[in-house]
């Protein structure tokens, strides 16, 4: 994958974050930070999302733990267990009291 490729991808997973939390019923919000870095906020705490450029990863740091995630088989999935990155992030936002959030 090229840097331009990357970016593109990661640009449209930001846009469908994005999209899917200012639509969710949830107690959730957020805020794109400097740096390409996306606060979710739960009532349970914060969740950040950020590129890792030089790595060709996104990565999630939540209440649960960090995970990077690599795109593979047209998806972004989870190093360590191949889970798929919105599912996960779906259920991190509910662990975290955000309610549910519908990525589809």
């Amino acid at each position: 994958m090229t840097d331009t490729e990357f970016n593109q991808l990661t640009d449209e997973t930001f846009r469908k974050i994005e999209n899917a939390l200012e639509n969710a019923a949830g107690d959730v919000d957020f805020e794109l930070a400097a740096g390409n870095v996306l606060e979710i906020d739960c009532a349970g705490g914060k969740i950040i999302v950020n590129r890792q450029a030089a790595m060709h990863e996104v990565w999630i740091a939540a209440k649960s733990g960090g995970f990077h995630y690599q795109w593979t088989d047209n998806a972004w999935r989870n190093s360590r267990d191949g889970s798929e990155f919105f599912q996960s992030l779906a259920q991190m936002i509910a662990q975290q009291g955000g309610g549910h959030v519908d990525f589809d």
